[in-house]
């Protein structure tokens, strides 16, 4: 889409202020940019999450991550050899890991982490830099000039990183080695050991086992801050650094203090002042990252730019009259606060470089500000773009203009060059796509038809693990290049495609490249993200057979060369993604069953999640029309696979240890692209494997027929109705059971002129139907009965009605108290009924009875929002920050999370408070966090689209999309209530009900007369006396579900019990 720049293109300044020089756009290190200085927020790259805060211990108890970041970049460069021109900052660690001289886990887990920002725009070795940048800056550190434009070794290196046991002499010499002087020798060892401690796993003479706190001593006070003490401490004799005092002495490994101790303590002394150490650290560990071998130029220090295009897309609209120009301007707000910015102006020149927009009013369009991102100095404003361009004209370029509220204003031009944006060539997103699991990616591009005379191809650059003997964790980088082939006509474009199968299982870190033409005049549509691209092609009916084309008299715009490698043929053994089709035919009324083979692939049962874990964690698609034939072909290759909660789809080679078989009956949400099929539930995948038997399989199910029940004892079938306006549609009384069926529903309903089953487990009672309550389709009510998989229990806010042929007389003996009820609106309150029974002799399939005389019940409907739904930009003290996927085969977020039919923003961010971010997805779920899982990614606003289900004013992500909030700061976590002995785990069996606005109070109450209540499940409410057989106690990090009728109360989990004893 833009024309691809000369390495390293435009010269980069530090210059402070509004006025200082951009990068010319593009240029090579835009994407080390972005990683480097985009970190939280809106598209935030969430490069410093690791080390996010400075203490951060994210690979283990006593491992202070920064630390790590920073002790890495020393290992690697310290093999340099500044005499011969080898070694110095390369990547080569990854190759050194086994040779004794890079112990610890730390080097793997930053290396793994690094991973995830490798491409063919960002060395490891580049990465590594910026990690000792980030590292040094997060605990309070100087800012360290950084240059990029590293290159990556492909082999181990020398040896030669300085061991505690030398002598200060053989220290001398390998710093010399490396370009170091003496006095820089015991500056970069000072500034390198401000962070962190020794840990006894590797040096256990030094720190013997049982000693420190988690096995590690610190090297100062402060092992999680950039300062000085580790001289300060040093030069006064409190030091407890185990490199200077300690075991280390006797065995003459006390390092520091020889290093230190070298030149009578003058550098040291030198640094005892906390700004000289800030300055001189900045010097020296710019010096240390800087050491590179011979061969490689760096650029000038980076700085961020203060206005940038970011993901600018043209995209070819049906029938091929437009293209839709979509991205951002990002805006940096440093010192142009986004308070002062009324809007930002996008000004486009035509393909030929003048002014004619087509049928458009005017070549430009406006923008205001959506979102907000930050880094560790420089804040920045994001302003949508989104402007159809007619074809006829096109585009060649564009400014941007800043509008202060003041009236001011102020243009960028690209230093002189305005912004390059070509419409010869284009990645065709929508009818483009890729099968993560498989790797098979269908690449749909756009030549226009003046360029059809040159030569069009695909560059795929995409990572593979290395799987070698030495454990290397950074996966290879490779490059497959394919001439792309011609087909059919739209409009003014040509369509070209090709197909390739990415190898490794990496294939949503690819990036994608099309090229037209070659040398100077190419034109490319460069570094486009595989990961953003959809498990399914759409197809774009209307094309034709190209006309005869002669070549425009217009001259493109002039462009760099593209990669000289040289270009292959596409082979013919490449798997090509599949190709759907959805249609938009009302989905059948057969019944539903359960396919026993679907393919290859055998059913094993309904399984559950893991705890904590997903049962697959190979890759997982979410997407309406999802079939069970859909998923399989998702999930080629892979010998499980199973579908979720209707329209969820995931694959793996194995199970999760911590998964297991459940009844069938919990499985019974219905395929979103076929309502003939089962996909699973919440939490609850139908599970297909390429074995055919296995020791697993579930439980033999009833024998019979599924179908709808006309006569149910006394009562005769009314059909599918939905809930009331305002409250149940049947209110007097309520309860839920796991084994629920018609007929034990029927029979607690025997008094009343109605019964309904809901979601499968729940059964309502009552004489009149509420206002508001209407018929439904049939199979709305398609969720299976949890005790009789051939029965139907209703769906969600459905009821599978029955109405008695003739009342019975019987009344129920009661005693009556006060409580709000499920599903009655906040204003009624409804007079609950308690079994005359004392707790001791309750029965134990017996549950809750609700009831109320109708007269006394007063429903008031409420009166919804009107309008449509926007994006909320703040929750304070949250800050919108994106729509965002689901990690892959893990949650994006997983500290804590809730689901609500009333979710709001503002209740999500009431739960997430004491996290860093919250999201809200599927309409009614929340989740909370304090990192995003690297695999989750930043997608397109639409993908976005579900209004929450408590107001439909504002969105609430969509499935398996996370509507994302940051918060500036982190409020500390909350004290959880407290309660009397608080015990988790275990199933009371006396009575239990359910309540869409539980709370511990209300569960309390009503389990008054037992000597335990527990909740579970956010909603859910057991009474009894003692505990179930093999019921035990857990971790209370599992009962992390909020009370659905107070947020700021936690009411057990799936299959997790808060208990509460009675005083």
């Amino acid at each position: 889409m833009r024309p691809s720049a000369p390495v390293f293109a435009g010269l980069l300044s530090l210059v402070a202020g509004v006025g200082r020089a951009d990068p010319t756009w593009p240029a090579a290190t835009d994407e080390m940019e972005e990683i480097v200085f985009q970190l939280q927020g809106f598209k935030g790259r969430l490069f410093n999450d690791m080390i996010n805060p400075c203490s951060a211990e994210t690979a283990g108890p006593g491992r202070v991550s920064a630390s790590e970041w920073l002790r890495i970049a020393f290992h690697d460069m310290s093999t340099a050899n500044r005499y011969v021109g080898t070694g110095g900052l390369d990547a080569s660690i990854q190759f050194e890991l086994s040779n004794g001289e890079n112990t610890g886990p730390g080097h793997t887990t930053s290396l793994k982490f690094y991973a995830n920002y490798l491409s063919d725009r960002s060395s490891m070795a580049d990465i590594i830099a910026a990690g000792t940048y980030a590292s040094v800056r997060q605990c309070g550190g100087p800012i360290i000039p950084l240059r990029l434009g590293r290159k990556d070794a492909t082999s181990a290196g020398s040896l030669g990183v300085p061991q505690p046991q030398n002598s200060v002499v053989t220290f001398r010499q390998q710093f010399d080695r490396m370009g170091f002087t003496p006095a820089e020798m015991i500056q970069v060892t000072a500034c390198g050991h401000t962070l962190g401690g020794v840990h006894s796993t590797e040096f256990p003479d030094l720190v013997p086992p049982g000693t420190g706190v988690n096995g590690q001593v610190g090297l100062d006070a402060s092992v999680a801050a950039f300062d000085n003490k580790v001289v300060t401490e040093y030069i006064s004799g409190s030091t407890a650094n185990p490199l200077v005092v300690g075991p280390s002495v006797a065995v003459n490994r006390h390092s520091d203090f020889k290093v230190f101790n070298s030149d009578a303590n003058a550098t040291v002394n030198a640094m005892a002042d906390p700004a000289a150490f800030q300055q001189i650290c900045k010097a020296v560990l710019q010096k240390m990252i800087d050491v590179v071998p011979t061969g490689v130029t760096l650029t000038d220090p980076i700085a961020p730019y203060t206005v940038k295009p970011v993901d600018m897309q043209l995209t070819l609209s049906t029938p091929g009259s437009s293209l839709l120009l979509t991205g951002y301007i990002r805006v940096r707000t440093t010192e142009i606060p986004t308070s002062s910015i009324s809007n930002v102006v996008l000004t486009w020149k035509d393909r030929a470089g003048g002014n004619s927009c087509g049928s458009s009013a005017s070549c430009s369009t406006t923008s205001t500000l959506q979102g907000v991102s930050r880094g560790f100095d420089d804040t920045f404003g994001f302003f949508p773009i989104s402007v159809n361009i007619p074809t006829s004209a096109g585009i060649s370029s564009f400014t941007v203009k800043i509008t202060r509220n003041d009236g001011s204003s102020q243009t960028y031009d690209n230093n002189g060059k305005s912004y390059p944006l070509t419409d010869g060539v284009m990645l065709q997103k929508p009818q483009s796509c890729l099968l993560q699991g498989s790797g098979a990616l269908t690449v749909t591009a756009l030549v226009r038809n003046d360029l059809v005379h040159l030569p069009a191809n695909l560059t795929v650059s995409y990572l593979t693990p290395r799987g070698i003997s030495n454990g290397n964790p950074v996966p290879a980088l490779n490059t497959a290049n394919f001439a792309l082939t011609k087909g059919n006509c739209v409009g003014a474009y040509t369509l070209y495609s090709a197909r390739y199968t990415i190898p490794g299982g990496l294939s949503y870190n690819a990036r994608l490249t099309v090229i037209s033409g070659f040398g100077a005049t190419s034109f490319t549509d460069d570094f486009n993200h595989a990961g953003s691209l959809s498990g399914t092609c759409e197809v774009w009916a209307g094309t034709a057979a190209c006309p005869d084309i002669t070549s425009s008299s217009v001259s493109p715009p002039t462009a760099s060369a593209p990669s000289s490698t040289q270009i292959a043929s596409l082979s013919s053994t490449s798997t090509s993604a599949t190709t759907l089709t959805r249609s938009t035919a009302a989905p059948s009324s057969t019944t539903p069953t359960r396919e026993l083979t679907v393919g290859g692939y055998s059913l094993v049962g309904c399984q559950t999640e893991g705890n904590g874990a997903r049962a697959l964690s190979g890759p997982a698609f979410a997407y309406d029309g999802m079939t069970l034939e859909t998923c399989m072909g998702n999930c080629t290759g892979f010998d499980f696979w199973g579908t979720e909660y209707g329209r969820e789809c995931y694959c793996g080679n194995t199970l999760h240890g911590s998964s297991h078989l459940a009844p069938e009956g919990e499985c019974i949400m219905l395929c979103s692209g076929d309502k003939t099929e089962y996909c699973g539930a919440g939490n609850r995948i139908e599970l297909y494997s390429t074995t055919a038997t296995r020791s697993t399989i579930a439980a033999p199910t009833p024998t019979g027929k599924l179908g709808r029940k006309p006569i149910v004892g006394a009562f005769t079938l009314v059909g599918c109705q939905t809930e009331a306006t305002a409250g149940r549609a049947l209110a007097i009384a309520a309860y839920a059971d796991d084994s629920m069926t018609l007929e034990s529903c029927a029979a607690y309903c025997d008094a009343y002129t109605y019964f309904g089953t809901e979601y499968g487990r729940e059964c309502y009672c009552g004489n009149t139907l509420a206002s508001g309550s209407v018929p439904a389709p049939e199979d709305d009510c398609s969720v299976l009965c949890s005790g009789n998989v051939l029965e139907y229990c209703g769906g969600g806010n459905r009821l599978e009605i029955y109405k008695a042929r003739a009342v019975s007389s019987q009344s129920r003996t009661s005693a009556t108290h006060s409580l709000a009820i499920t599903g009655v609106a906040p204003s009624t309150n409804l007079s609950t009924t308690v079994p005359n029974s004392s707790p001791a002799s309750a029965s134990t399939s017996a549950s809750a009875s609700v009831s109320t005389s109708p007269s006394s019940s007063t429903v008031t409907a409420s009166q919804s929002p009107t309008g449509t739904p926007a994006i909320t930009p703040t929750i304070s003290p949250y800050t919108f920050i994106g729509c965002w996927t689901e990690g892959i085969g893990t949650r994006a977020l997983s500290a804590k999370t809730y689901a609500s039919e009333e979710m709001t923003l503002n209740k999500c961010a009431a739960f997430c408070s004491e996290y860093k971010y919250f999201a809200a997805e599927y309409a009614a779920e929340c989740f909370c966090g304090n990192a995003i899982h690297p695999t989750s990614l930043n997608t397109s606003l639409s993908e976005c689209s579900m209004p929450c289900a408590g107001n439909p004013l504002q969105y609430c992500g969509a499935g398996n999309r996370l509507q994302l909030y940051e918060a500036a700061t982190v409020v500390p976590p909350r004290h959880r209530l407290t309660r009397p002995r608080l015990t988790l785990g275990g199933r009371l069996t006396a009575k239990a009900y359910a309540d869409a606005t539980m709370t511990l109070e209300e569960c309390a109450l009503f389990c008054d007369g037992y000597k335990y209540f527990g909740a579970e499940y956010g909603s859910e409410c057991y009474c009894g006396n003692g505990f179930g057989e093999g019921s035990v106690e857990v971790g209370e990090a599992e009962c992390a579900m909020a009370c659905a009728g107070g947020v700021d109360e936690f009411c057990g989990s799936g299959d997790r019990l808060s208990v509460y004893v009675s005083s």
